[in-house]
């Protein structure tokens, strides 16, 4: 509990974390779900998953490779013709495993969003109603190719949710159905995920959860800052790379599902787990099909970690252990990264014990 509390000591508003094994489920809460009213967190909660919606999609285009309905080393022009310059160069796997070189419009400056440095810009974005925008998939990848890419297809690793966009487009293109539905026949429904779901267009959270914050540069406290609720928000751009919204318990029966081989081939799980470098000469994080592999210090975890407006949250596993976490973030960047150290440190205790490792690891995809 002490590792968890280390979260919102470090000035997160609200962690909520599980941990799954052949032993139990352990599950704990600490902070507060609304800085107004001050009621507790709910360990229960929903929360907006972000990026490990990757995992979930992932494993859907590898069931339809296992189907003969994609190939890994197609190039994506096969599926979606004319979306991409240079598709015809650009393969599933790349988009898979963020070697494509497109660059992200939702997390560099110049994207879709406002610079994060710029607090004037924020807040007037904010006020402009940019947080409940809708936007679409097609405009996501016209935002991207709009800009040159980072560099030739599958020369190294550079994290892009366009990726995952292209990923749910080709999802639909090979299915007939959107990907939200076809992620929800194939793994949710399945597997009795009922706390999970694709919010789409609408912008609140189903059912008891945590508010969420953006702590802006310039307001009214003492030191200078506010903390804007953005728990009402679209997450359209995120799309298949980061829209889901979930709970601890089913996040992690999702994860065991997975590695426990219900859901992929052997074949397709070794493709999944094959990772590359996330940056060169540094093998602490590396990534697969989809799927990360994080290096602790009593061995590796795989899985992916999430943030979305408000939202911080992790997901990994041993393979007889499981661990879910979601943070609801505050602060200033400092603090930022202090919370992320804290989420690191406890994930090094949950998998490794008291006193086993630095509490140093910070995994960070999107």
């Amino acid at each position: 509990m002490a590792a968890l509390k280390a979260v919102t000591g470090a000035g997160a508003a609200a962690a909520i974390a599980e941990v799954r094994d052949e032993d139990g489920v352990w599950r704990a809460g600490t902070g507060v779900a609304d800085l107004v009213t001050g009621a507790p967190v709910r360990v229960d909660g929903r929360f907006r998953a972000g990026s490990i919606t990757k995992v979930f999609t992932s494993t859907t285009v590898l069931q339809l490779v296992g189907e003969g309905r994609i190939g890994l080393d197609d190039p994506i022009e096969r599926y979606l013709p004319g979306t991409v310059p240079n598709g015809g160069h650009i393969t599933v796997r790349q988009l898979l495993n963020h070697s494509s070189g497109l660059w992200d419009p939702t997390n560099e400056k110049g994207g879709l969003f406002p610079d994060a440095t710029d607090p004037a810009a924020i807040q007037d974005w904010l006020d402009r109603g940019g947080l409940t925008r809708t936007v679409t998939p097609a405009q996501v990848v016209a935002a991207s190719v709009a800009h040159a890419p980072n560099f030739p297809p599958g020369l190294r690793f550079s994290y892009s949710n366009v990726n995952y966009t292209l990923l749910g487009m080709i999802i639909e293109r090979v299915t007939g159905h959107g990907y939200a539905q076809e992620i929800s026949a194939r793994i949710l429904r399945p597997l009795g995920l009922s706390g999970t779901y694709f919010p789409g267009r609408a912008t609140g959270i189903r059912g008891p959860h945590a508010h969420g914050y953006w702590t802006l540069g310039e307001g009214p406290t003492p030191d200078g800052r506010s903390d804007r609720d953005v728990t009402v928000a679209s997450v359209t751009w995120a799309n298949s790379a980061g829209e889901l919204i979930s709970t601890l318990g089913d996040l992690n029966r999702f994860e065991q599902a997975l590695l426990d081989g219900k859901l992929l081939s052997p074949g397709l799980m070794r493709e999944m787990r094959t990772t590359i470098p996330v940056a060169e000469g540094q093998h602490a994080l590396e990534y697969g099909l989809g799927l990360a592999r994080l290096q602790l210090s009593c061995g590796p975890v795989y899985g992916h970690d999430g943030e979305v407006f408000g939202y911080s949250s992790q997901l990994w596993s041993s393979g007889d252990r499981q661990v879910a976490m979601s943070v609801t973030s505050r602060g200033d960047s400092g603090q930022a990264v202090a919370q992320l150290i804290a989420q690191g440190g406890f994930l090094e205790e949950a998998f490794c014990g008291a006193h086993r490792g630095g509490g140093d690891a910070q995994p960070k995809l999107g």
